[in-house]
């Protein structure tokens, strides 16, 4: 077991709801976003120079688009970003996505699209989905009945893809379809105890092995492609909510928590609630996939 302190901080006092941590290879930069403050965070870790910006509505996640600039999961839909943050046109919206609910976690996959999942505000269970943005802009429904989409990522060689619905305590495993990249065949492969924490965002390492973070959990875990724990790093704050890898040689793991809904006397325990921290865990990552459209 490892666990992190003060000297494994990146960002102190990153923000509220810190989530979908992304590295931006063009740039050499962290991206993260402050999901109810509707803020898009950019860290280059070398320089210390930090950008913010603002788009008046909650985000999700955001992902780089090959032709440059971003595409971004939002509060009712899907927005179009420029290389500085400002959108260049409507949103998207999400075809049945019901009022009451907002886009969380997402990530693009191997062929170059989008997928992103929504919760319910007041977390009423299974009136959420998860969606897939195509190249051609085309937004459709994948899954129907979840609770709070969550992680999303795949495997190496792009055969499987792993899916977090932090409703059900689970990450699941579906097999992808090399040529059109649907997927089928669900099957449970983890299971959060009772106790442990929540399953929040996740990423997948070069040797295939899965890193969770676990809100109210306090950590992050190593998993097997079969779903047996291998390691655990500990965090001094309670909701940890996503990992990903970056750095040049894509071996540093950055971690984002959590301090939205903490009451003051856990917020005067954990003063690091909220930052970002950053960890090597001897281990690479696999390059971050890009939006094609």
């Amino acid at each position: 077991m490892t666990r992190l302190g003060r000297a494994d901080l990146l960002v102190a006092d990153a923000g509220d709801l810190c989530e979908g941590p992304c590295w931006d290879q063009r740039t050499g930069t962290l991206v993260w976003v402050d999901i109810l403050a509707g803020a898009v965070h950019v860290l280059d870790p070398r320089t210390a120079e930090h950008r913010t910006h603002r788009l008046q509505m909650p985000v999700g996640a955001v992902a780089p688009r090959r032709g440059g600039g971003w595409v971004a999961a939002v509060e009712r839909g899907f927005l179009f970003l420029d290389d500085g943050g400002q959108p260049t046109g409507a949103v998207l919206a999400a075809p049945g996505q019901p009022p009451g609910t907002r886009f969380n976690d997402g990530a693009c996959d191997p062929h170059g699209d989008f997928w992103a999942g929504t919760l319910a505000y007041d977390g009423t269970p299974r009136v959420a989905a998860l969606y897939r943005l195509g190249a051609d802009g085309c937004v459709s429904e994948v899954l129907s009945g979840v609770t709070n989409s969550n992680g999303i990522a795949w495997s190496p060689d792009g055969a499987t893809m792993y899916y977090v619905d932090t409703g059900l305590g689970t990450v699941d495993k579906f097999d992808v379809d090399p040529v059109t990249g649907t997927v089928t065949g669900r099957a449970t492969l983890i299971r959060i105890a009772e106790g442990d924490g929540l399953p929040d965002g996740l990423t997948v390492d070069a040797d295939g092995h899965l890193w969770l973070a676990l809100w109210g959990g306090g950590c992050v875990r190593r998993y097997t492609p079969s779903g047996e724990l291998e390691a655990v790093v500990e965090l001094p704050v309670a909701l940890v909510t996503s990992v990903a890898f970056g750095g040049n040689e894509l071996d540093d793991l950055y971690i984002t928590t959590a301090r939205q809904g903490l009451p003051p006397s856990q917020q005067r325990a954990q003063p690091l609630a909220g930052s970002i921290f950053r960890y090597r865990p001897g281990t690479r990552g696999i390059p971050v996939a890009s939006f094609a459209g």
